[in-house]
């Protein structure tokens, strides 16, 4: 698994997720990674937020299928009103993973291209199944991506949560 940048305010690490539409994708992963994070412990040092490229679904709840799949496996969704990232996200937060190439591309696009590359990443970079896989985005298909989707998301938040519990704990 690749290290975790440092944290650019010592004793607190931000993490930002960010897919298109802050609905689907990383609205499940600030979800269970928060949930993760606060199982190790780790509450009162690691802060995880989310948000979109796009500005279409500001102030919307979290998508109806991706909201459901999280309660019935016991996590709280309903907190959840998305956002769009600002540039000045790029210098806030310690750890940028986007679920895409696209994503990927537009952060850099937000920062005209002055982008430190070890804190813009894919959250697949994480994944310990599949290194570097994109987080495909289930919008359009059914509930199996959904399905699909929270595997990745719960295999790779764990992982993440191990490397924060090594350099945190």
């Amino acid at each position: 698994m690749p290290a975790l940048p440092p944290p650019r305010t010592p004793g607190r690490y931000r993490i930002a997720l960010v897919c298109l539409g802050n609905i689907c994708r990383s609205p499940m992963a600030d979800v269970v990674l928060t949930e993760r994070v606060a199982a190790a412990g780790l509450a009162d040092k690691v802060s995880v937020v989310s948000s979109g490229t796009g500005d279409w679904h500001v102030g919307h709840p979290m998508d109806r299928r991706a909201a459901a799949l999280l309660t019935s496996e016991g996590y709280d969704a309903s907190a959840h009103r998305a956002q769009q990232v600002a540039p000045s996200w790029l210098t806030a937060h310690d750890l940028l993973l986007a679920m895409d190439h696209q994503n990927v591309r537009d952060l850099h696009a937000l920062a005209d291209g002055d982008v430190d590359p070890d804190r813009v990443r894919l959250f697949g970079d994480f994944d310990p199944v599949e290194p570097g896989a994109e987080v495909p985005d289930p919008y359009y298909g059914g509930d199996d991506g959904f399905h699909d989707v929270l595997a990745m998301i719960e295999r790779t938040a764990d992982a993440l949560v191990d490397a924060l519990v090594l350099d945190y704990r």
